[in-house]
C-alpha cells in the first residue's frame, strides 16, 4: 500500500502533466480511445465516488459555522461563470454547439482540483472544500435551470433529463462513497490514499476520449475554443477575486473563492455534453480541463507568494 500511496501522490502532484499528455494522445492516437466514448459517465462516477469517500462532517460544519462566507463563494461561482460564458458566446458569435458547450462548462460545480490549488496557494482550504461540496450537491437543481435559461438562445434544453443525469453521475456516487465510508471506515481510509491515482486516471481518460472523438472538429474550430476557454477561465479568476474582495474577505478567503470560481468540474461538463448534445459540445469542457489545471497551478504559485493578510 505504501508503494501505491507514493505513486498516487506523485501522479496527483503532476496532474496537469498527465492531463496534457493524454489530451495529446487522444489527438494523435484517437483510435486508442474512441471505443471508450460510452464510458465517460462511468469514469466521472468513479471520481465522484472518490469524493464521497473523502467527505466528512467537518466539511459541512464549516457551512454552519460561517454560512456567509460559503454562500458568497457558491453564489459567486454560480453567478460569474455562467454569465461570463453567455457573454463570451454572444460577443464572439460562437456556433450553437460550441456556445452551449461553453455555457455548460460554465455552469458546472467547482472543479475537483480546486481544493488542491487552494492548498498550494496557502488559501482557506476549509472554505474551499465547503464551497466545492455545496456547489456540487446543489448542481442537480442549479445546473439544468441555468443552462435552460442561458442556452435556450441556441437550442432546446431538456432540463429534466439533465437533472436525472446529474443525480446519476454525481449525487448517487457521492452518496455511495459516504455510505461506504460510514460502513467500512478503516478500509475506506486506506483506499483514500490511492484516490489521487484513481481520480487522475479517470479524468485524463475522459479528456482523451473527448479529444479523440472530436479530433476533426478540434482541427476546424480549435483556435476559437482555446481562446474562449482561456478568456472564460481568466476572467472567472479575476471576477471571483473582486467578488470576494467586495464582501471584505481577507486574502486567504479571497484565494479560495477565486480558485473555486474559476475552476470547473469539466469532467461533468464533458459527460453531460456527450450525452445530451452534439459531440463537439464536449470539447470546451475537455480543453477547459487541460487549461484550468495549468492556469490554476500558475495562479496558486503566485498566490502562495503573496502575504496572507488583508490588503
Amino acid at each position: 500500500m505504501n508503494t501505491v500511496e507514493r505513486i498516487s501522490k506523485f501522479v496527483g502532484s503532476t496532474f496537469s502533466v498527465w492531463v496534457i499528455l493524454f489530451a495529446c494522445l487522444g489527438f494523435f492516437a484517437p483510435q486508442a480511445f474512441t471505443g471508450l466514448k460510452g464510458d465517460i459517465s462511468l469514469l466521472l462516477g468513479i471520481v465522484m465516488f472518490g469524493m464521497g469517500l473523502t467527505l466528512s462532517s467537518a466539511d459541512f460544519r464549516e457551512v454552519f459555522r460561517r454560512p456567509g462566507d460559503v454562500a458568497i463563494g457558491v453564489v459567486g461561482h454560480y453567478l460569474i461563470m455562467p454569465l461570463l460564458a453567455y457573454i463570451l458566446a454572444v460577443v464572439l458569435r460562437l456556433p450553437p454547439d460550441i456556445a452551449v458547450g461553453v455555457i455548460l462548462v460554465g455552469r458546472c460545480p467547482s472543479g475537483t482540483a480546486s481544493n488542491v490549488m487552494t492548498f498550494l496557494a496557502k488559501g482557506d482550504v476549509a472554505l474551499g472544500v465547503s464551497i466545492a461540496s455545496v456547489s456540487t450537491l446543489i448542481a442537480p437543481f442549479a445546473t439544468p435551470a441555468i443552462i435552460s435559461l442561458l442556452a435556450n438562445k441556441w437550442m432546446n434544453i431538456n432540463a429534466k433529463s439533465l437533472f436525472i443525469d446529474i443525480i446519476e453521475v454525481v449525487i448517487v456516487p457521492i452518496l455511495l462513497g459516504v455510505i461506504v465510508k460510514a460502513l467500512f471506515k478503516k478500509q475506506a481510509e486506506a483506499s483514500v490514499k490511492a484516490l489521487p491515482l484513481v481520480s487522475t486516471i479517470a479524468i485524463v481518460l475522459i479528456v482523451a476520449i473527448v479529444v479523440a472523438v472530436n479530433k476533426g472538429k478540434i482541427l476546424e474550430t480549435g483556435p476559437i475554443i482555446f481562446a474562449v476557454v482561456i478568456l472564460h477561465n481568466g476572467l472567472g479568476y479575476a471576477l471571483g477575486y473582486l467578488f470576494a474582495k467586495l464582501f471584505g474577505m481577507d486574502l486567504a478567503k479571497r484565494k479560495a473563492v477565486t480558485l473555486e470560481t474559476g475552476m470547473q468540474n469539466s469532467g461533468l461538463g464533458a459527460a453531460l455534453a456527450a450525452t445530451h448534445f452534439n459531440p463537439i459540445a464536449a470539447v470546451p469542457s475537455a480543453i477547459f480541463s487541460v487549461w484550468h489545471n495549468i492556469s490554476g497551478s500558475i495562479l496558486a504559485t503566485w498566490f502562495s507568494r503573496k502575504e496572507s493578510r488583508e490588503r
